[in-house]
């Protein structure tokens, strides 16, 4: 297989229809059709199951999709390095969703100024999922929410990983406005957390401080996004754990009530040896403007 037939088998995959596949890659359609077929061959299994004019990926597809786009991906690094980083190159980067709308915006958009010729590309998800996506090269770094203790970083280690904190978050429990004064957890009336899906540090953290280990009168309602959770606190349906950062961004932060839970590092984590130029750069700049 050739780096060719990758591509035009992720685009094929991307958009599941072989005419949108050959519009976005300036081919015809028969050309797609010919060389997934002959990839399919090349394989040995059927890629896509098809039915009519419709297609989907078969389980061996989705299985050879992952190693796809990580030979993709590998074959840019290696031209990156090869030229010292005169073709820019790629950066995937993982991000909380606290850390991408707080923190990263002035980031990415001054090593954009800096070097415009790297194309990032930016993925968000919860601290466990983004740390496994950097071990399985999926990822080039990212940044994940780690409790503050040695073992976690001994763990990194283990798993042929490097982390190094970069900012302090502050980390609040919210509140609905006509919550009473709350001195411990049993005082916190809407006995409902919102929250990211499991993985979430801070998900966890919350759910250790409300003691909901073995109790049945809490429930938990997973969201995608400190909007939906925000809103749901101020309709006071619920209760959220998030950074102050976060908080800070929100036209309702005045109106509700919170309470200080500690401090948590969001840490960048990388691949043990992963150094190429892109990278390098970035994380130059990134020491620089967390100092």
């Amino acid at each position: 297989m050739d780096s060719e037939s990758l591509k035009i088998f992720c685009a094929v995959a991307a958009e599941l229809s072989i005419t949108n596949a050959a519009t976005r890659l300036g081919r015809v359609p028969s050309n797609v059709t010919t060389r997934i077929q002959q990839l399919e061959a090349e394989m040995g299994a059927e890629l896509f199951v098809r039915a009519g004019k419709r297609i989907a990926l078969s389980a061996a597809g989705e299985r050879f999709l992952d190693y796809a786009r990580r030979m993709l991906a590998l074959e840019e690094e290696a031209r990156h390095v090869v030229t010292g980083g005169r073709d820019g190159g790629a950066l995937r980067i993982g991000s909380m969703e606290s850390t991408a709308a707080s923190r990263l915006p002035a980031v990415l958009a001054a090593y954009h100024r800096q070097h415009p010729a790297t194309r990032l590309e930016l993925q968000t998800g919860p601290s466990r999922q983004l740390i496994e996506q950097v071990r399985m090269g999926k990822l080039d770094c990212a940044f994940a929410a780690l409790p503050p203790n040695n073992d976690e970083f001994d763990t990194m280690a283990e798993l042929g990983l490097q982390a190094r904190p970069v900012w302090t978050e502050e980390l609040l429990l919210l509140l609905p406005a006509g919550q009473p004064a709350v001195h411990a957890a049993r005082d916190v009336q809407p006995r409902s957390l919102a929250a990211f899906p499991q993985g979430c540090a801070y998900r966890q953290l919350a759910e250790h401080w409300l003691g909901m280990a073995g109790s049945g009168g809490w429930r938990i309602q997973e969201m995608s996004s400190y909007h939906a959770m925000i809103a749901c606190v101020a309709a006071g349906a619920c209760v959220t754990v998030l950074p102050a950062s976060v908080l800070q961004l929100s036209p309702a932060a005045g109106a509700l009530r919170t309470i200080a839970l500690g401090q948590a590092d969001t840490c960048l984590v990388w691949r043990d040896g992963f150094d190429v130029p892109a990278f390098q750069h970035f994380t130059a700049q990134l020491w620089d403007m967390a100092a």
